[in-house]
């Protein structure tokens, strides 16, 4: 398998190369030369397959031969070492929760599965590897926890001031190690473009640097697994399926979207949002306008210019029209959220976090619209736990905070501060 940079302006390259890149020479993301197909025995017999079966087969494609069966079955078994429940709300609505692994966040799946691929593709090498990663809230914790002591493999992660919450920022500053957190006077938005420029500077480019966002292909494509794992759980309900993704920087629900494309049965996936809604007026009116960022209580979805939508256009070929049919969006704001928490709770006792709460109104409102008899899953991105102030003062009850947090949380918060990129680019050098 080949990737190419969806500006097309460079060479295509291999997996190895695209995953220690992260990004094209000529600043655009890379994409597969081709999507594959997987047998239609696959899927009528997905229901006897061991998860990390089931992933080796997803995933095996987009890697080749850059990492033998062995080796790949191992980094896969490894990434999906923990569970993926999914619980029943209603008789037609369910959360699929992606936060069982190591840092309570669905961006555990991607971090370990690119920290392992990373460390083994470049193990022969004699060289160090700078992970630069930008943050809006659980990818830093996540890839913090994924890449804590890899050999040759030094960790920056630049996020927003005071536009995480306290668990979030405590992940991400307290392992020490070769884990290193910028703290950034800014936004989100703000953090992704130093990682993106840095990846262009000349005067870096001994640093060998790649990044751990969803630019990555190795971040990206893992996330297939869930709706693998999701269709897996619900196949026997014979219903068609609809899949509500809380967006913020779209490559979850682009990898979804990808999973479709490899012949995966979901119907129709809902890019829920706060009101951070590039993609939802884009769907409305066919014209993207990204706005700067605006700060709201689902944090991680705090992006104003979703990086990974540009993969969502390649894959419908810039046809709107084609990408309505597969993708709704639709938008809440804060109160919404809030109200949306308190309705999940009052209807089986399930305490959602913020993010869920806005894939579950987005689901809410598509199956209102429908006369087909669908089945639909939102996705639970995050443990509750990590935004107490919201969970705590909308539901007015206590959270129990899990024991492998406890830790985390005494410990001292290590961060550096800094305002724009000659920082960034200085704080490297030095």
């Amino acid at each position: 398998m080949k990737y190419y940079s969806l500006n097309h302006n460079s060479k295509s390259t291999l997996f190895q190369d695209a995953v220690i890149r992260g990004l094209a020479s000529d600043r655009g993301l890379y994409f597969p030369e081709k999507i594959p197909k997987l047998p239609q025995s696959f899927f009528d017999n997905i229901e006897n397959m061991s998860i990390p079966d089931i992933a080796y087969k997803i995933i095996k494609p987009y890697v080749g031969n850059q990492i033998l069966k062995e080796k790949l079955m191992e980094i896969v078994s490894e990434t999906l070492d923990f569970d993926f429940p999914i619980v029943e709300i209603t008789d037609n609505i369910a959360a699929l929760e992606l936060f069982q692994g190591p840092t309570l966040a669905f961006k555990d799946v991607g971090a370990r599965f690119m920290a392992r691929s990373l460390a083994h593709l470049n193990k022969d090498k004699n060289e160090n590897i700078t992970v630069l990663v930008a943050t809006s809230g659980d990818t830093g914790g996540a890839v913090a926890n994924g890449f804590l002591g890899v050999k040759g493999v030094n960790v920056v992660i630049l996020y927003p001031k005071g536009k995480v919450s306290e668990i979030q920022e405590k992940q991400l500053t307290t392992l020490g190690q070769n884990i290193t957190a910028l703290e950034v006077d800014g936004v989100f938005d703000d953090c992704q473009e130093m990682v993106k420029t840095a990846f262009l500077d000349n005067g870096l480019s001994s640093l060998n640097l790649t990044s751990a966002n969803s630019i990555n292909v190795a971040r990206w494509l893992p996330q297939m697994f869930y709706y693998f794992i999701g269709y897996r759980s619900l196949k026997h309900k014979n219903k068609k399926l609809v899949f509500s993704v809380p967006s913020g920087n779209f490559g979850n629900v682009c990898a979804g979207i990808m999973g479709t494309q490899m012949g995966l049965p979901i119907d129709h996936f809902i890019a829920s949002t706060n009101v951070n809604d590039a993609v939802p007026r884009y769907l409305e009116t066919g014209a993207y306008h990204p706005k700067a960022t605006i700060q709201t209580i689902s944090n991680a979805m705090d992006v104003g210019n979703p990086s990974n939508f540009i993969r969502i256009q390649k894959i419908f070929n810039n046809d709107v029209v084609k990408m309505k049919k597969i993708l709704s969006g639709y938008r809440y704001n804060d109160e919404e959220t809030k109200k949306a928490l308190k309705e999940i709770y009052d209807l089986n006792g399930y305490v959602a976090d913020p993010h869920g709460a806005v894939g579950y109104l987005g689901l809410k409102e598509f199956l209102a619209d429908q006369k087909q008899d669908f089945f639909g899953v939102f996705l639970e991105t995050a443990h509750p736990v990590k935004f107490l102030d919201s969970v705590k003062k909308t539901l007015k009850l206590d959270v129990e905070i899990p024991e492998r947090l406890k830790s985390t949380l005494s410990k001292e918060k290590v961060s550096i501060p800094i305002e724009d990129y000659s920082e960034l680019k200085a704080y490297l050098l030095n």
